[in-house]
């Protein structure tokens, strides 16, 4: 029974009853009265042919049922419908009714076929893309294998290479550590050779002095000195022909002192004052007041014992002033910068406005105090001379002098702290400051949190060198006994 129905259904004859219906529909107006009558003899011919299969299979499910298998059901059905004469009776449907029904069949039964297929058609795809996904899957996973296999080789190698890195590590500190002492050492070696160089500098300015004094004294004439040529009548001294030249250089040098100089010592000092910016910005400052000052305090001893030595043997035209600060600006060799430096060092270590790790020196700022020194000792030479303004906190701004940075609040009316002094000529600002000004600036001096340890090598009393030498306490100015200038007028009223 299941084989001829299954025979059935794939012969297709709903189909094809189907599909000739549909296209007799269509040729309908334009075939011949004998043609549609030709069309319909053939399909009441194979709707006869699938009657009888279709007889045929009730036949045989009617036997499977036995004697009385469907016996009900044929008389309810299949007798009445007989006795109507292959009619559908009047009571049930029509037979526009009938003809929609298997019309309705027929087209479900296509749309259930070709869902089928699209099904299958659909399954084979996937069946075919979880082929590829596997075989992807498979590649991935020997891929991984193999990225495993060399991530583990590279890291028992970089262990291995670590193991060594430790230990070159280790041997760089140690080296670090030794040159590092070496350093410090070589350091206190060259200082010691620069106050014994200094000091032999002092003793021959105090040897010709002495020598001077006693041809004074045995024979009644001065003895000239050698380097300094008498000037001409009527002609300029070396000052000043050079006065406008050194002049403008050295405003040249001061812009750089801050714009290249200061950065670098500020990078240094924020390695070992990382967290501190007002403090670094302070200590610059005032290492710059303290070597102007130092290098004025130089200048003035030099000045000093050059006007008593050229005051026995002056006899040129020029005043007596002239012919001192031409001889100084013609041996500006002679400055003991060296000298200088150290009186700044030690300045700052007593200033109570800053402070710095005990463990680490000012002497890191040596080579921009040196050159600091150095300018405030040429800017000491013109005529005028230049000076730095004098600057206090929480002194009221001035436009005029300073420039605010760039962290200040622009509507504080105080400064808080300076970050580089003004270049002034007596009460002409030549070079503007800088100043970073805020609300609520205290005049009291900042509280230092970490105080350094000072010994007696860094005080501010002069050296036993220089105490102990053949001039006069009288003729040579002290830090101790000669009060700091304040202003630019004031530096100079001396000299």
């Amino acid at each position: 029974m299941a084989e001829s129905l299954r025979r059935m259904v794939n012969n297709g004859n709903f189909t094809s009853l189907q599909d000739k219906l549909e296209k007799w529909l269509d040729d309908y107006h334009i075939n011949t009265n004998d043609q549609n009558v030709a069309r319909a003899c053939e399909l009441v011919e194979l709707n006869a042919r699938v009657q009888g299969q279709l007889f045929t299979l009730l036949n045989l499910v009617a036997s499977e049922g036995g004697l009385y298998g469907g016996v009900n059901t044929l008389k309810n059905r299949l007798l009445p419908w007989l006795s109507s004469g292959f009619a559908a009776s009047a009571a049930s449907v029509s037979a526009d009714t009938s003809l929609a029904v298997l019309a309705e069949a027929a087209e479900k039964d296509r749309q259930i076929t070709e869902i089928q297929s699209h099904y299958e058609q659909q399954l084979d795809n996937m069946e075919k893309d979880l082929v590829e996904t596997k075989d992807d899957a498979a590649a991935l996973k020997a891929e991984l294998d193999e990225t495993r296999d060399e991530l583990d080789d590279t890291r028992r190698k970089s262990t291995g290479t670590m193991m060594a890195t430790e230990d070159e590590i280790i041997r760089l500190k140690e080296e670090l550590r030794l040159t590092r002492d070496e350093s410090s050492s070589l350091r206190t070696r060259v200082d010691m050779i620069g106050d014994y160089e200094r000091q032999v500098r002092v003793l021959r300015d105090e040897i010709a002095i002495l020598r001077g004094e006693r041809a004074v004294l045995e024979n009644g004439l001065p003895e000239p000195l050698p380097p300094l040529p008498p000037p001409r009548p009527g002609s300029p001294t070396h000052a000043k022909l050079t006065d406008s030249v050194r002049r403008s250089r050295l405003i040249g040098r001061y812009n750089d002192l801050f714009s290249i100089d200061r950065v670098e010592a500020l990078t240094t000092l924020r390695r070992y004052i990382p967290d501190d910016e007002e403090m670094v910005q302070r200590i610059v400052f005032v290492g710059v007041q303290e070597a102007f000052h130092a290098a004025k305090m130089a200048f003035r001893a030099m000045r000093l014992r050059v006007r008593k030595n050229l005051a026995i043997t002056h006899i040129g035209p020029e005043t007596l002033e002239e012919a001192v600060l031409d001889y100084i600006v013609r041996n500006t060799d002679l400055f003991d910068v060296n000298g200088a430096v150290q009186d700044t060092i030690r300045a700052m270590n007593v200033n109570p406005k800053i402070s710095f790790p005990a463990e680490i020196d000012f002497n890191l700022l040596h080579p921009f105090i040196r050159e600091v020194c150095r300018c405030g000792w040429g800017m000491c030479a013109l005529e005028p001379p230049l000076d730095i303004s004098p600057a206090t906190d929480a002194e009221l701004y001035n436009e005029l002098k300073y420039r605010r940075s760039y962290d200040s609040e622009f509507t504080a009316p105080l400064v808080a702290y300076h970050v580089w002094p003004a270049l002034m000529e007596y009460d002409r600002v030549v070079v503007k400051g800088e100043a970073v000004t805020k609300r609520g600036a205290s005049l009291s001096p900042r509280r230092v949190t970490s105080p350094r340890p000072m010994s007696p090598s860094r005080s501010r009393s002069p050296s036993p060198t220089r105490s102990g030498s053949a001039m006069s306490v009288s003729s040579r100015p002290s830090s101790r006994s000669s009060p700091r200038p304040y202003s630019a007028a004031s530096s100079y009223v001396s000299y």
